[in-house]
């Protein structure tokens, strides 16, 4: 109930279409009611030989034929209508939760398979749309039908509507009962649809890596287990769901059975009041026609139980926290590039502490290497940098400023970033070099790529700068993706740079000039440089050697080699060779 009310809140800023939509279901229903009027009322002039009136008959016919192009009218508007403010809540929602994932802390995407996001962007939104519009249509011209039939049959006989009144709420009952048997089926459908959608944009996006390791098959078992398992859970919500339809038909039919048996002793021992014979033709359509909105309804439970499911994971991501406002905070200026670690505790669990009472005092200017073995927490320490985490106790401070203490954007424009994980989106190589300045001008971004060697390589493209580059840049190389990202923090010009792994798809005659431009932009910049190969971070000011989280040797390249201790063991295991 609490997902539903949440959808229908997104139908609020419609309610014109809402009023519209109803209008034109009291309108179309009436209509329809009025028809078996009318036929009623040509058969009580067709009664017996030679008592035909044609005149009559044919007056009739016009209005039903009228009648029948007006309720086609009204009901096209109202579905229109309906279609309108599903399309636009549709719109809303999907628009919302990707705004969410903009807002949401880089924790909880972390936390979540990115397939599954995505999946509740594209696959349930659309499933939301969908039920939104079956409940919308049926609920509309449900309920005016069953008020006007109802005030119909009262109008013609009162003690036979009052046996179509009782018998029908068993087929609500039959379907109320069903649909709480199914609605854990068709989470389970949601869910698994989301984890398959994660597995394939994995599978499909690491092809390469598929392919080179020979695991086509195995990922195709793995994917036939999953399929597998959503064919079992779909296959019984699917018949939960279809039972339901048969089931309140056969109580409808029930229902109709006993009006025409009661109606046609009424009509030939004209007891329980006068009815005629077209005025039990009419009855009877009424009694249809009431049961009709509970058959529908029952006849689309499947696609409502899916809406509902997938509203509930939808809202699941909406009214996750987000990471906490900070306008208020302080905005930096006129930053010099000195930091400080102080006493910094952090870890991605709380029974896996990874860095404990890490200090550090980084002046402006200097470069700074961090090195250390796989999860030694390298990466983490960006990341902390950055505040995409934030730290558990201890303080980051930058010209003396805690790094809480300013606002997040601000902060992260301090910093330009490369990281070994090439990013580009969909669009022409001038907007990807612009990403984060979209104020420079062409000669500044063009300057840019010349320092960073992208310039030659971008000329050969079909059409230069305004070259489109593919979705994830799959049109370029690794070496030219890198380039560019490397252009783009060049484009940037903060006032102090990460660099993380940023030379390593590019081949050596390319990395020592980049290296070169690297120092020109790293002049009077503070940088943070994560490296495996040790051989391009020998000219840092401070090489810090980090295991399990902390710092266990710190100090220039010579320094650390004649300790002859952690680090001199790393550099060495990269440089030997067996004879």
């Amino acid at each position: 109930m609490k997902t539903t009310l949440k959808i229908l809140r997104y139908t609020r800023p419609h309610s014109l279409y809402f009023v519209l939509a109803i209008i034109c279901a009291v309108i179309s229903v009436s209509l329809t009611l009025y028809i078996p009027v009318l036929v009623g009322n040509a058969i009580d002039f067709m009664l017996g030989k030679g008592q035909v009136d044609f005149v009559k008959i044919t007056e009739i016919t016009v209005k039903i034929a009228a009648m029948v192009a007006l309720v086609a009218l009204f009901q096209w508007l109202m579905g229109h209508c309906t279609n309108v403010i599903s399309a636009r809540t549709v719109r809303d929602m999907r628009s919302d939760i990707f705004r969410k994932l903009n807002r949401v802390p880089l924790s909880y995407i972390d936390a979540h398979p990115h397939g599954d996001l995505i999946s509740r962007i594209t696959n349930d939104v659309e499933a939301v749309g969908d039920g939104l519009t079956q409940v919308i249509t049926q609920l509309f011209a449900g309920i005016v039908t069953i008020v006007g039939t109802l005030i119909f049959m009262l109008s013609i006989n009162v003690k036979i509507a009052l046996v179509v009144v009782i018998l029908t709420p068993m087929s609500i009952l039959v379907a109320a009962i069903i649909g709480r048997m199914c609605a854990k089926s068709f989470r389970d459908q949601q869910e698994l649809q989301g984890e398959i959608s994660s597995y394939v944009e994995e599978i499909v996006g690491n092809q390469k890596t598929v392919k080179a390791f020979a695991f086509e098959s195995r990922s195709a078992e793995e994917f036939g287990e999953k399929n597998k398992r959503l064919f079992k859970v779909g296959l019984r919500a699917q018949f939960a769901g279809a039972l339901a339809n048969p089931c309140t038909r056969f109580v409808n039919n029930m229902v109709y059975a006993a009006t025409g048996i009661i109606g046609a002793v009424t009509v030939l021992n004209a007891f329980m009041g006068m009815l005629t014979i077209g005025q039990l033709s009419c009855f009877l359509t009424y009694a249809n026609q009431y049961t009709k909105p509970f058959n529908e309804v029952t006849g689309v439970l499947t696609q409502i139980q899916t809406a509902l499911a997938a509203g509930g994971r939808i809202f699941a991501v909406l009214e996750s926290d987000d990471e906490p406002a900070d306008d208020d905070k302080k905005q930096i200026e006129n930053v010099k590039g000195d930091i400080e670690f102080k006493n910094v505790r952090f870890s991605y669990t709380p029974e896996k502490p990874l860095i404990e009472d890490f200090s550090l005092s980084v002046k402006s200017g200097q470069q700074v290497a961090i090195v250390g073995p796989t999860g030694c927490g390298k990466t983490t320490l960006i990341n902390l940098i950055m505040r995409f985490y934030e730290v558990q106790s201890g303080e980051i401070l930058i010209d003396g400023v805690n790094t809480r203490d300013i606002r997040r954007k601000d902060l992260r424009h301090l910093f330009g970033m490369v990281l070994q994980d090439s990013w580009l989106m969909h669009g022409t190589i001038m907007e990807n070099l612009r990403y984060g300045n979209p104020d420079a001008t062409d000669d500044e971004v063009i300057a840019a790529a010349k320092l960073s060697y992208a310039h030659s390589f971008i000329r050969k493209m079909p059409h230069g700068y305004d070259t489109v580059i593919t979705e994830g840049g799959s049109n370029l190389s690794a070496g030219q993706k890198q380039l560019l990202c490397i252009a783009r923090a060049m484009v940037l010009n903060p006032p102090m740079l990460i660099l993380d792994e940023a030379t390593s798809s590019i081949d050596t005659l390319t990395e020592i000039r980049v290296q070169k431009a690297f120092r020109k932009l790293m002049q009077e910049r503070t940088s943070f440089v994560v490296a495996h190969r040790l051989s391009t971070i020998r000219e840092s000011d401070i090489i810090l050697v980090m295991n399990k989280g902390n710092i266990v040797e710190q100090g220039s390249h010579e320094e650390l080699l004649s300790k002859k201790g952690f680090y001199f063991e790393l550099y060495n295991s990269q440089f030997s060779f067996d004879g």
